[in-house]
């Protein structure tokens, strides 16, 4: 099979970012869907081959993590979105916590999960500390939910969510949730 050359596709989609959006309402929609599943395997591909996932998961181990215990929001390092995420108990009836949910999935059982390590929480506390990483994949949307357990009832508080725009961490939402029957 002889090379195939892209440069003049490639230049038009360089140049001219609406090229893709063209190109994209041209294909069929198998086609569409495969293109669609090539990039995605090929961010996570580069992801994983460009970013150093140790040293940035052992670096969020070291300053994602407020003085309370509790993970501090997602952040952008590289090639990926770093997610915290974690439980700070006192006891079996009461604790604190904040997870990330990737796409309305919780992100352990994201598809986009590249690679997360989970630590039992130095100190007296019980719990634990995780850390998550994503590719900076367009358009994944992204909740950090942090909830608190008293007296055995779990109860959420605060919702964050946010959105990969133009491969960043965009916040587009907060919302506090007050305690059922309150307002």
């Amino acid at each position: 099979m002889a090379a195939r050359r892209y440069g003049t596709l490639v230049r038009h989609l360089r140049d001219d970012p609406d090229t893709a959006r063209e190109l994209a309402e041209r294909l069929s929609d198998d086609l569409l869907a495969q293109l669609g599943a090539a990039i995605h395997d090929e961010v996570h591909r580069r992801a994983l081959a460009s970013g150093d996932r140790d040293a940035v998961v052992a670096q969020a181990f070291e300053s994602a993590f407020g003085r309370d215990g509790v993970a501090v929001q997602p952040f952008v390092e590289g090639p990926f979105v770093v997610c915290p995420g974690g439980l700070v108990a006192k006891n079996r009836a009461n604790h604190r916590c904040q997870f990330v949910s990737v796409d309305d999935t919780w992100i352990w059982e994201s598809p986009h999960l590249l690679h997360e390590v989970k630590r039992s929480t130095p100190g007296t506390d019980e719990g634990f500390r995780a850390v998550a990483l994503l590719p900076i994949v367009e358009g994944i949307a992204l909740d950090v939910v942090r909830a608190k357990m008293r007296q055995g009832q779990h109860q959420v508080e605060r919702v964050v969510s946010y959105e990969i725009r133009r491969g960043r961490l965009v916040e587009v939402a907060q919302r506090n949730v007050a305690p059922h029957g309150h307002r």
